[in-house]
């Protein structure tokens, strides 16, 4: 009995000791907004790249106009100057396309200066209800624009996301998205100090300003959480990478949501009766579109997308555009009684890839930046 309280006396010490050890962890919390400290000067590389890439795509959109003559040797300029350049950047793959005798950018030359009526494919291309395309019908300065969003500002933020995780990282991928740490869910610069561009234009397009689960909402949260994880360290390594998951996953969500959009357009639009040229034109230019957004996802590294190749070649076959072919893109608007259908199948493919609901698609019809003037 001499023992009894000295033994208990032993066993509160040793409790206590080891309940003050068992400090409970932080509690995680989420801010509302991104912290912009630091952005500027940790995206100068991406900038420069957004910078490149706008210079390209301008000086081919000159091609628009008829008695404009492009070069395939300024668009290779354009494609290989400075340090970084998007040729450093981009995929093997896409560079492949873009280059060399019978690249994108040699066609989309060839093409320039001229007039072009759809049918049967003969020439060079050329102009038409303002766009420019090649003698099958397709615009290729989409295919270099929209192409280019995947296969240099997706790609490079997916091999940034391969190394080591910090805050200049994030930011840097950010910047490849096209926002900004403000957000401002429109590219309308009339709106915002720091209007989205690039992808994050497009989640603003497809983005309900009321919806608070909208695509655009749902990739702010993103990557503000990874924003929090990063900065909490060690303990909250899971939030962290399912944050960075969420922020490649709604990136390409956001991607097959505007393929959707555009296959809705062109549907609606030769749909008519007697749809003018102007009409056709743009349901070519919004076709176009489609092709690039997608075709720009292929051959990116697997383990990094949810799409895979088999499947956009089958998207990119229904779009009569499949790689390795002449495309057939002309008979979207002279043969839309056969053709149409194809689109309403990519519509269905892309939305039980991507598990969109039929709400969602339908709400993917929308530019809701026009819509709700913002």
């Amino acid at each position: 009995m001499q023992f009894r309280y000295p033994l208990l006396l032993l066993i509160v010490v040793l409790f206590n000791a080891c309940t003050q050890d068992e400090t409970p962890a932080p509690t995680f919390e989420v801010p509302a907004t991104y912290d912009g400290a630091n952005y500027r000067s940790d995206v100068a590389t991406a900038n420069a790249l957004r910078i490149q890439l706008n210079s390209l795509v301008n000086e081919a959109k000159r091609g628009r106009v008829v008695t404009n003559t492009v070069l395939a040797a300024t668009l290779e300029q354009l494609y290989t100057t400075s340090n970084p350049s998007l040729r450093d950047a981009t995929t093997v793959y896409y560079h492949g396309l873009l280059t060399g005798t019978s690249g994108f950018f040699a066609e989309l030359a060839k093409a320039s200066g001229n007039a072009y009526s759809p049918g049967t494919p003969t020439g060079n291309g050329g102009v038409y209800g303002g766009y420019l395309f090649d003698e099958n019908g397709l615009e290729l300065e989409q295919l270099i624009e929209k192409g280019l969003f995947g296969s240099l500002n997706y790609f490079q933020a997916d091999q940034l996301l391969r190394g080591p995780i910090s805050q200049p990282v994030l930011n840097q991928v950010l910047a490849l998205y096209g926002a900004h740490p403000d957000f401002a869910n429109t590219p309308t610069a009339a709106n915002a100090t720091n209007p989205d561009v690039f992808m994050a234009n497009y989640a603003a397009r497809r983005s309900d300003v009321n919806d608070a689960n909208s695509l655009y909402n749902q990739m702010k949260k993103a990557f503000i959480t990874a924003q929090a994880a990063i900065k909490a360290g060690e303990s909250r390594l899971a939030e962290r990478n399912a944050a960075l998951a969420d922020i490649r996953l709604l990136w390409e969500k956001i991607n097959a949501a505007t393929v959707i959009n555009y296959c809705h357009s062109v549907i609606s639009t030769m749909s008519q009766t007697a749809p003018t040229d102007a009409q056709k034109a743009a349901a070519l230019h919004a076709y176009g579109e489609c092709v690039g957004f997608l075709h720009g996802w292929r051959q990116l590294p697997a383990d990094g997308k949810r799409i895979s190749d088999v499947q956009l070649d089958e998207l990119l076959t229904l779009l009569l555009a499949a790689p390795g072919t002449a495309p057939e893109s002309y008979k979207f608007i002279t043969e839309p009684g056969a053709q149409l259908p194809k689109l309403q199948d990519v519509i269905g493919r892309l939305q039980t890839i991507y598990g969109f609901t039929n709400a969602e698609v339908e709400s993917f019809r929308n530019n809701w930046v026009s819509l709700q003037n913002r």
